[in-house]
């Protein structure tokens, strides 16, 4: 999820197991309607969605709903190996100017909002896509009274949008006609970016769910709910939804007006062209216990689904290949590392953790990874750095703060908590944790698991519940004083894991640990301004030694994801930026 978003492999509950046997019943969603549509319905299931506005795309969950109804100029290929990106709304890539500070792009005629009462000029009728949706939209993201966690994408990057930023913090309304210098709109469909210097990343980030165009029509028109209203341009709309219980899509009869026929990259690099998207509806019901998405599955209720650890032992075999009788039924497996890194991390605004270097360096040498990779299935590999292998850049040197029991107690000593006991009062020391997953039994294992591992030097780590919004929301406002969760990239750079401890991104940002040291942010603007070469690879390593030495983060490891399909599904992939893919799958009749 999976753009630069946080994630606890978040599937949060809301009806748990009696939500699957009314279905297994032929209750609840089980419908006589639901079984008629069922040959052209993709059943997935989802977390909880805080909802579909771009600008607060910054979990999974959401960013892959707004994926299915929104689109940005540019979107990831979908079949092809390394990642690159490929034109959506711009017609294709972008110019570049010599100095490279300048990115021209020319949109395609002819794309159309989806209609909705938002359009009252066109009676509700979308109307066509234009280049000042664009400026609009970017404007959006800037303007400090959205509130949006992903200014961090172009913040110093486009000429005059600082200032317009700055001049949205008045209490007068944001004016959106304030002069932008970098976003010359040059006519209805061409659109210039000026940056302030070169932004090598810039194609990446365009392709990023914050980058989604809005129109202005709709967030005027809904307001404060237009989180619950999308309207946008992409291959779905929303049809229904249940908050925290079900989201139906359906095919948007614009899009397909205005693609009829697209070309479709087939596995063996041929291009196909077929009517997308090729599914013309899609529900997906929120079930956060792995345990209920299984039986759900396994009754043929749900398309794909996550293995989960409690799962693993009934669908594994020994050799991390499905069990027999599986592959019998024409179940399919996916398994391919993530680009993710999955962390506990340090509230560094915390007087406690925040302040004690030795203490963070104590606790990250306690985590035993042997340990924890065991209670994973083998499903995620030990980590050098916060950038995941495959990644340039991506270190090489071991950690220096490794499972080390006896080290992890001297360490506990020098930070002034002999034995976890602070000598002040003769208390152990206790820290808080705050878990995203209230209702996910695994999630509440791997915290009473590490727990345990702090538990060996003494110290207290209490795991605090909370549902996916309200632990979002401990984040963003610097609440949580330690917290558990994954990073998934939002692009294949290493500049991506590593703006997560930049300064200047701190919380609402991305930098939810709220790290700062100069050392370490001189570096990353360096690795900003340098395109891929080795002398940014050396940059984005030594960024990764200081980052290893201060421990804001327990670096738990780099997961590898594993999930089954139904037969039916074909033309699926595993994409590690899949916001937006579904439109590309394709739902095979079942035998009668």
């Amino acid at each position: 999820m999976n753009p630069g978003w946080l994630t606890t492999s978040p599937r949060t509950a809301c009806a748990g197991i009696l939500f699957a046997l009314l279905l297994l019943a032929g209750g609840g969603c089980g419908s006589a309607h639901e079984a008629e549509q069922a040959a052209d319905t993709l059943h997935l299931t989802t977390m909880r969605i805080r909802g579909f506005d771009p600008a607060h795309t910054v979990d999974e969950a959401s960013v892959r709903a707004a994926g299915l109804v929104y689109e940005g100029l540019l979107q990831y290929s979908y079949w092809t190996r390394p990642y690159r990106v490929e034109p959506l709304l711009a017609a294709a890539m972008p110019e570049l100017s010599a100095d490279g500070k300048t990115w021209r792009f020319l949109l395609r005629s002819g794309i159309h909002f989806a209609d909705d009462p938002c359009f009252v000029a066109n009676g509700g009728k979308g109307r066509e896509l234009v280049a000042a949706d664009v400026a609009y939209s970017i404007r959006r993201i800037a303007d400090t009274k959205v509130g949006s966690s992903g200014y961090w994408i172009y913040r110093g990057k486009i000429v005059g949008l600082d200032e317009f930023r700055a001049a949205s913090q008045s209490e007068e309304p944001t004016d959106y006609e304030y002069p932008v210098a970098g976003l010359e709109v040059v006519g209805p469909h061409e659109l210039a970016i000026h940056l302030n210097e070169p932004y090598p990343q810039l194609p990446w980030v365009l392709a990023m769910p914050y980058a989604f165009i809005v129109p202005r029509e709709a967030v005027e028109y809904y307001g404060t709910d237009f989180v619950n209203h999308p309207v946008g341009t992409g291959p779905y709309v929303l049809a229904a939804y249940r908050q925290n219980y079900r989201y139906e899509y359906r095919a948007n009869p614009k899009w397909a007006e205005t693609r009829r026929v697209d070309e479709m990259p087939a596995p063996d690099g041929a291009a196909t062209g077929v009517a997308l998207p090729q599914i013309p509806r899609i529900v997906c019901s929120v079930v956060g216990d792995p345990a209920t998405a299984w039986l759900m599955f396994m009754a043929g209720q749900l398309d794909l689904t996550e293995i989960s650890r409690d799962q693993w032992d009934s669908i594994m075999a020994p050799d991390q290949t499905l069990r027999p009788e599986l592959v019998a039924k024409g179940i399919e497996l996916s398994k391919a590392p993530q680009m993710a890194v999955s962390y506990t991390s340090f509230n560094m605004d915390d007087p406690v953790v925040g302040n004690n270097k030795l203490l963070r360096q104590a606790l990250t040498g306690a985590f035993d990874f042997d340990a924890w990779q065991t209670f994973q299935n083998g499903r995620v590999e030990k980590a050098n750095g916060p950038v995941p292998p495959g990644v340039a850049g991506h270190a090489t040197n071991p950690p220096p703060y490794s499972f080390d029991l006896a080290r992890a107690r001297e360490l506990l000593a020098a930070a002034g908590y002999p034995g976890g006991k602070d000598p002040a009062t003769g208390r152990r020391l206790k820290l808080t944790l705050e878990i995203g997953q209230a209702d996910n039994p695994e999630a509440r294992q791997a915290a009473e698991l590490l727990a345990s591992f702090m538990e060996k030097i003494g110290v207290v780590v209490e795991p605090s519940y909370n549902n996916w919004p309200a632990f979002l929301k401990k984040l963003e406002r610097r609440e949580a004083q330690m917290f558990s969760v994954s990073w998934l990239a939002d692009y294949p750079d290493a500049q991506n894991f590593l703006q997560l401890f930049a300064s200047e991104n701190s919380s609402p940002g991305p930098n939810r640990a709220n790290y700062h040291n100069p050392e370490f942010d001189r570096l990353y603007r360096i690795i900003l301004a340098l395109p891929p070469s080795p002398e940014r690879d050396d940059a984005c390593r030594a960024a990764q030694t200081i980052l290893m030495e201060d421990c804001p983060w327990i670096i738990t490891g780099h997961a590898r994801a594993f999930n089954v399909r139904q037969a039916r599904l074909q033309d699926y992939q595993r994409h590690d930026f899949s916001w937006g893919k579904e439109k590309y799958w394709r739902l095979a009749p079942t035998a009668p």
